[in-house]
């Protein structure tokens, strides 16, 4: 179970490039969906207040046409009822008769219910004359004659239910205007079916929400074409920083390989040009002394003494070659005397003029600050031997607050071109770089007519805290170095 869990957890793990392209993405989804969210509530709030404006409107159209309607029949029978008494019987008959036969459109019509929920005039729907229909609902419960009634009572007013539309049977949504004819105690209205503006209202908002939906729709469609091109754009860098790397390594390797190819040219030069012509003469002074003794000359240990001698150079020889490759003393006493040592045999074997500046040293330098710092210092000397045609050269290394730093300062002429300060140059430079680079230090290249300086600074963490009788004590910044 284990091994699974561990197996899942394994195949889980993002590469380098699938984190960045999430840490890209993520923010860029969520804020897309965050805005697509508000942008759908708000374009929702507002289609739907659009909406019911709409429909108050078209409603409040249809109550006003109601209004028309009723007046209409006011003044159709408003002679006959102002000049009637409430028991004549025939101005009555009259007034239904007069209002049955004012239909208008398709469905509308005018209907009359005495004050005790007889149907008196229903001229599209004639079942409903002469029954009383107190207590009638329609298909929801909503109160239909008792309510036209108590608002006929009230002084006139709108009232809407459900009804069957006369021309199709069909329950549709009607908006009735009521008036009270008092002497009479009738309830006079007449009524408009609202289906046509309910109809308006949800093609409104099927058209709105198909909106919404498209718009949506957009902002998805923007979100992936933005997603891909942040996968094309992480791809092309991805390539583009992949081919930098490669061709980094393929110079890297190339220096590595021409660093390689020097360095063993050199050793080749110095095995043939000391210790190769050194032996050459030891072998032709052993040669001689043999023969002085297998003659009896007297003349064999001097020829011996000369072979000794021989010896003992090629070995200094050797030691000398040795500690170019890895000098000892860097290891044992530390980077102070290892410069110390490379600047006198650099004195010694070139002739010029050197000085070097150091506090106490107490070893505290780690071992990879130790040999770059050397390296450094190794490869300044020899580019000032074989270029900077200098006099005097000096080597000074000291400690501070943020570490510890080498300094190599030349009165040579310097190195010619634009390279040292854009901070590339040749081999040794790009060695000197590459370096200081891995120990995360810095490297300053400046140079002119008057000479050449290299600093070389290592960062804090490279010294080690000294130890004292046994404990740790605190590195002072500028002794420590």
């Amino acid at each position: 179970m284990r091994n699974r869990w561990n197996s899942f957890r394994s195949r889980l793990r993002l590469t380098y490039r699938q984190k960045v392209f999430l840490l890209t993405a993520l923010p860029l989804v969520l804020a897309v969906a965050a805005i697509a969210v508000v942008v759908t509530a708000q374009s929702r709030q507002l289609a739907e207040r659009e909406i019911r404006e709409l429909e108050s409107q078209l409603i409040e159209a249809k109550r006003a046409e109601l209004k028309n309607y009723l007046s209409l029949a006011r003044t159709a029978i408003g002679s006959t009822y102002g000049n009637a008494a409430p028991d004549d019987d025939a101005s009555k008959l009259l007034v239904t008769q007069t209002l049955s036969a004012m239909i208008y459109g398709q469905d509308g019509f005018f209907f009359v219910y005495d004050y005790d929920g007889n149907n008196l005039v229903s001229p599209r729907q004639t079942f409903l004359i002469g029954k009383n229909w107190s207590g009638l609902s329609d298909v929801n419960g909503v109160s239909v004659v008792d309510t036209i009634i108590e608002t006929a009572r009230s002084g006139g007013g709108y009232h809407a239910y459900d009804w069957a539309k006369p021309s199709t049977d069909e329950t549709a949504r009607m908006v009735v205007y009521v008036i009270g004819l008092q002497d009479w105690k009738w309830a006079l209205g007449t009524g408009i079916f609202i289906d046509d503006v309910l109809s308006t209202v949800a093609a409104a908002e099927a058209e709105t929400q198909a909106r919404i939906q498209k718009t949506f729709i957009y902002i998805v469609l923007i979100t992936i074409l933005a997603l891909f091109a942040v996968f094309v754009a992480g791809l092309l860098l991805n390539l583009h920083e992949r081919r930098l790397a490669d061709a980094k390594l393929r110079a890297l390797t190339e220096r590595i390989i021409d660093t390689q190819e020097e360095e063993r040219g050199r050793v080749a030069r110095e095995l043939h040009d000391s210790i190769s012509q050194i032996l050459i003469g030891v072998r032709y002074t052993l040669e001689l002394a043999r023969k002085r003794v297998m003659g009896g000359e007297p003349r064999a240990s001097e020829s011996l003494d000369k072979g000794i001698d021989g010896l003992t150079e090629a070995i200094h020889e050797v030691r000398r070659i040795s500690s170019d490759l890895r000098p000892g003393v860097l290891d044992d006493l530390g980077l102070g005397p290892a410069l110390k040592s490379l600047i006198d045999e650099f004195s010694r074997r070139t002739g010029i003029e050197t000085e070097f500046k150091t506090v106490v040293f107490r070893n505290l330098l780690d071992k990879d600050a130790k040999i770059a710092l050397y390296r450094i210092a190794q490869e300044a000397l020899t580019n000032v031997e074989r270029h900077a045609k200098a006099s005097h050269v000096s080597i000074e290394i000291f400690g501070h607050r943020n570490g510890a730093t080498m300094r190599v300062e030349d009165n040579g002429t310097g190195i010619i071109g634009e390279a040292p300060r854009k901070g590339v140059g040749g081999l040794g430079l790009r060695n000197m770089q590459e370096r200081i680079a891995q120990l995360k230090g810095t490297l300053r290249v400046i140079s002119g007519e008057t000479g050449t300086l290299i600093e070389a600074s290592v960062p804090l963490t490279h010294l080690l805290s000294p130890v004292t009788t046994g404990k740790s004590a605190p590195i002072n910044p500028r002794k420590s170095a």
